[in-house]
């Protein structure tokens, strides 16, 4: 006998309210997550629509006190059907309670009120309303003239602010709203990007690449099987164009569309093209909105008033009941990997959504994750290329500057001697300048300034971590040495961490170009909401020289009087101790290459490392990701790490210390038993990067395996392990896979 959780009511205080009830045999076969089914309910037994969330053979209570589904609703599967589906699917991939992946996925109703503002929005050209402006001012109507003097100069305007600030009544805007001169709008939450158009379809002309490109994408989707698409298109060759030609296909047919960004924020330019583009169907979330704000923009997906939804890997669960394509744009990105349970990826969650819609799903990336490039290569993606860059400008020269032999010769400056010279004719030129200080790992390694020597695990080949402590630690198999101090392989005093910050680095820019603008961004100066807008506007209008940040000032910005780059300290992210970290430097490094020489005048870049030879400095420096995938899949394939093999961590966290070191080692062994005779590789436990956090102790365990349905059975065969043990009450276990 088979039974099915159900819940009645998809609200914030009762999705965790399930009822389980009996499935007839009959209905065995067609009842699973998602399926709404009818069945009786409370002591009238009034019958009630609901959704399976769970099947099992187990029952909650006594079989006497069970009751049986009546039937399965002969309504076509609603969206919340499909996105319980959704959501178990998320359960079953990557190991959480089924009420985590719910509350996760289902926009689940808020009780929250619509905060409205209205806007006045100029509604002809501007030449138009300058020849109507005349025409005001000879008949001496001054109310109407101020009104539409600041219309002309920003196009739209705040009613409240606009009616105080020029002494107006609301009569003379009615009388211009009647002659058709402007109209009055009301919008939803605080995002001005959104307010403008009206609903028209627009197709954007495409260069001869772009249409290719196009051509290509829309006939792997004409197909029986239509396959995810990878664009695969060089920094500045127009992807955005791309996405946009498609997108208006897809609002032609009456569908909708999810278009994913790593975080708004720091795609700024890219977002506002859209909604200046497609206006009022355009509906955004990000991280600094309130919830209230958040449950409007679904609201708005909902209701149809939005028929684009833009925003970071939680825009996936737009609740859109006709969904046409989704689009992940830099799919690379470590953020679209979530670190809360459950911990999804967007990109496989993506795909899992469209299959289940019946949507095409495309990817956009100048430098492609290694996953997305290897399943190109299996064929479970087809990939589409773009090589030009758009109109004629050709890449950034590019130099390394080894920062050894600066040293060398008394340069001890955060500076090398061609970034020096290279800022110093970029402001004779009056021209912009961008460097980067790619801190991913900050302090985090050691390393030799004189030779370049980094200390590695003798067993994972990973850099060590140095602790508080004083000693060097392998964050994968938990290998400890103690601190050097002098170099073991040239025997140099300078080895350590890398010490410098924007900070220092924009203090040393205003010491030796005094006369030379500077603007930093990084967590310190963006804290507040919209503190990203404001400063990357400030400098697109040309109101800094230098611009100096983190890995947030290389993430597809466009600049065009940007002809110089520096990446300062460029194999920082090289050692993290993380397999990936040298697919991060690449990646990092060819986005910072890509941000010069963008409109028409010629771009450098300057990458100052201390590893100029390795492989993927060198790809970077030559922005061809060809040699960097070949090299780095070579690499993985040796070690066993994903894309080529799987992997899966199980990490592991308590106040208890001891409680927590002792669960861990019997974890181990039930895994050893548990995988019986398939030939898993399990590593650890060990520490964590960060091995204590808000007073929790962290441990996790690494298990590879070449077949990813292995390790799902390991995930749930240990799920139930811990479940029935009560050694493990306390002790908080999550699971990641291929991180």
């Amino acid at each position: 006998m088979k039974f099915a959780d159900v819940i009645v009511d998809i609200s914030a205080e009762q999705l965790d309210r399930k009822f389980q009830y009996r499935i007839p045999t009959m209905l065995e076969q067609d009842i699973r997550p998602g399926v709404q089914v009818e069945a009786p309910f409370g002591k009238g037994n009034r019958t009630v629509a609901g959704y399976v969330i769970r099947v099992t053979d187990k029952p909650d209570y006594e079989l006497e006190k069970i009751k049986y589904i009546q039937g399965i609703s002969q309504k076509k599967q609603s969206l919340e059907g499909r996105l319980i589906e959704l959501a178990a699917w998320i359960r079953e991939s990557y190991g959480c309670t089924m009420l985590q992946a719910l509350k996760t996925v289902l926009p689940v109703r808020q009780k929250t009120g619509r905060r409205t503002s209205r806007m006045i929005v100029l509604k002809l050209s501007k030449e138009e309303a300058a020849g109507i402006l005349e025409e005001e001012r000879r008949r001496s109507h001054t109310a109407r003239v101020r009104l539409l003097e600041r219309l002309i100069a920003n196009g739209s305007e705040d009613y409240a602010v606009c009616l105080k600030e020029l002494n107006l009544s609301a009569s003379v805007v009615r009388a211009l709203e009647k002659r058709g001169i402007l109209f009055v709008e009301e919008e939803s939450g605080d995002l001005p990007l959104l307010r403008g158009k009206e609903r028209e379809i627009f197709f954007p002309e495409l260069t001869e690449e772009q249409g290719r490109a196009a051509d290509e994408i829309r006939e792997e989707w004409r197909g029986e099987n239509p396959r995810p698409v990878l664009l695969h298109g060089i920094t500045g060759s127009g992807k955005t164009m791309v996405y946009m030609s498609l997108i208006a296909m897809m609002l032609e047919q009456g569908r909708q569309v999810i278009l994913l960004v790593p975080e708004i924020a720091l795609t700024y330019q890219n977002v506002q093209r859209f909604c200046e583009y497609f206006g009022k169907d355009v509906a955004i979330i990000h991280s600094r909105l309130s919830q209230g704000e958040r449950a409007e923009q679904f609201g708005r997906a909902a209701r149809g008033e939005a028929r684009i939804m833009i925003g970071p890997r939680s825009a996936l669960f737009a609740p859109f009941p006709s969904l046409g394509l989704i689009i992940v744009d830099e799919e690379q990105e470590s953020s679209y990997h979530s670190e809360m349970t459950p911990r999804y990826h967007a990109r496989e969650t993506a795909v899992e959504r469209g299959r289940l819609e019946g949507a095409r799903v495309l990817f956009g990336s100048a430098t492609p994750s290694m996953e997305a490039r290897y399943r190109c290569e299996t064929g479970e993606y087809r990939e589409v290329r773009m090589s030009r860059r758009f109109g004629s400008q050709g890449l950034a020269r590019v130099r390394i500057t080894d920062m050894r032999e600066e040293l060398r010769r008394g340069n001890r400056s955060i500076l090398g001697s061609d970034l020096r010279q290279g800022l110093t004719d970029c402001l004779a030129r009056g021209e912009q300048a961008m460097l980067f200080l790619n801190r991913r790992g900050y302090a985090g390694f050691v390393s030799c300034r004189t030779c370049g020597y980094v200390v590695k695990c003798p067993h994972c080949d990973v850099s060590m971590t140095i602790h508080k402590h004083g000693r060097l630690v392998c964050h994968y198999c938990g290998y400890e040495t103690a601190a050097v101090h002098n170099c073991p392989s040239c025997g140099s005093p300078y080895i350590g961490g890398f010490r410098a910050g924007t900070q220092q680095v924009e203090e040393m820019l205003s010491r030796e170009f005094p006369k030379a603008r500077v603007l930093r961004m990084d967590m310190d100066t963006t804290r507040h909401k919209n503190d990203h807008e404001k400063l990357l506007r400030a400098f697109g209008e040309g109101q800094a020289d230098i611009l100096v940040g983190t890995q947030m000032i290389v993430k597809g910005h466009d600049f065009p009087r940007v002809t110089l780059v520096g990446a300062l300290a460029a194999d920082l992210s090289l050692y993290t101790g993380d397999y990936r970290a040298a697919e991060r430097t690449f990646q990092l490094l060819t986005q910072a290459v890509g941000r010069a020489g963008r409109a028409d005048r010629p771009g450098m870049a300057v990458i100052q490392t201390y590893h100029p030879e390795h492989y993927a400095i060198q790809a970077a420096a030559r922005q061809d990701d060809d040699i960097f995938y070949e090299e780095e899949l070579g690499y993985r394939r040796l070690m066993g790490y994903p894309p080529v093999d799987n992997l899966l961590a199980i990490h592991a966290s308590s106040a208890d210390e001891i409680r927590l070191n002792t669960a861990v080692e019997y974890l181990k062994r039930y895994l050893f038993r548990a995988a019986g005779r398939e030939k898993v590789q399990i590593i650890g436990p060990a520490d964590e990067a960060v091995s204590k956090v808000k007073d929790m102790y962290r441990k996790v365990i690494y298990i590879k395996h070449k077949a990813y349905r292995t390790l799902i059975s390991l995930k749930d065969k240990t799920e139930r392990y811990v479940e029935i043990n009560s050694g493990f009450r306390g002790i908080y276990i999550q699971y990641d896979f291929n991180a």
